[in-house]
């Protein structure tokens, strides 16, 4: 390489790195550092003033005992199971239809995606007075259909069984127009010819689907999955715009894990402990990251 090549590699990477660096800084600021310390805060007590403490796994010991941390830790992983398959499949039929040639279609698809587009606050106050024990419409409605009192019937927003499918409906139509988007793109790869050959040998529509379609959306499928997992496993806005009162405390029944972190480090001022939350959730996600990829691998072998 000659002087002046080497002097035209040197500031094409100066000017490769100047557009790098802002994004990178502020990674480094607001995500890698934060990181950092909150790893090194898991093995210490800290109030947020004075000395940190260092008690290595004593808050990791606790966390086995903590009721609240289990009962959090146990709704998000019942909310994981149900939403992140529901959502899977209910956007994966959504962009099939939506991928035919239908009368307005372009219209179906901007009116499936709108939810996902809309304020959270705003669509969580709707349903919250949809879905409302004594006026709600949905139990008046069961209350004509059954003739049962309202206050007979499920208390959607306290009681963990109907809250727990509330909020499954409820983050199934707001994100599932966003995942019918990602399966519509995975879509006009498909090859059509795979189609026509499978039409010739006999298949027939779920042959077609099955053998054809899913094989041709894998890669689409698996990174939905990891998506869907790692938001499932984050989720708490959904749970506090749909079930906290005036004081924002949520119950036992919609209690989940970043809830719990969020309230043990900003209203108890336990930032250790909180920490020692977060990297538990930290390692589920990895976990169930990399056995995803691997099984991912598996498959394509």
């Amino acid at each position: 390489m000659t002087t002046n090549q080497s002097k035209l590699k040197r500031k094409n990477d100066l000017i490769a790195y100047s557009f790098i660096l802002p994004n990178f800084l502020g990674f480094a600021f607001f995500t890698l550092v934060p990181m950092i310390f909150s790893f090194v805060l898991a093995f210490a007590k800290w109030k947020g003033t004075g000395n940190i403490e260092f008690v290595f796994f004593d808050n990791f010991k606790k966390l086995a005992n903590d009721r609240a941390f289990v009962k959090s830790l146990s709704n998000t992983a019942i909310y994981t199971v149900l939403v992140v398959p529901l959502t899977l499949i209910m956007s994966l039929v959504l962009a099939m239809v939506l991928n035919m040639s239908i009368k307005g279609r372009n219209f179906f698809r901007t009116v499936s995606f709108f939810p996902y587009v809309a304020s959270l606050v705003a669509v969580a106050t709707v349903w919250r007075f949809v879905f409302s024990p004594a006026v709600g419409p949905v139990n008046m409605l069961l209350s004509k259909l059954t003739g049962k009192a309202t206050n007979t019937l499920p208390y959607w927003t306290t009681h963990p069984g109907p809250a727990m499918v509330l909020v499954v409906m409820f983050s199934i139509w707001k994100n599932m127009g966003y995942y019918m988007v990602i399966f519509l793109a995975g879509l006009q790869s498909v090859n059509e010819e795979l189609y026509e050959v499978a039409s010739l040998d006999g298949a027939n529509a779920w042959q077609r689907f099955t053998n054809v379609t899913l094989p041709q959306l894998a890669p689409t499928t698996f990174f939905v999955t990891i998506m869907l997992t790692i938001s499932s496993f984050k989720v708490y806005d959904i749970f506090l715009n749909l079930f906290a009162g005036g004081d924002n405390q949520l119950s036992d029944a919609t209690r989940v894990l970043v809830y719990q972190i969020y309230n043990t480090a900003f209203r108890s001022l336990d930032y250790g402990y909180a920490s020692a939350m977060s990297m538990i959730l930290f390692v589920i996600v990895l976990v169930i990251t990399l056995l995803q990829f691997y099984g991912e691998r598996k498959i394509s072998e």
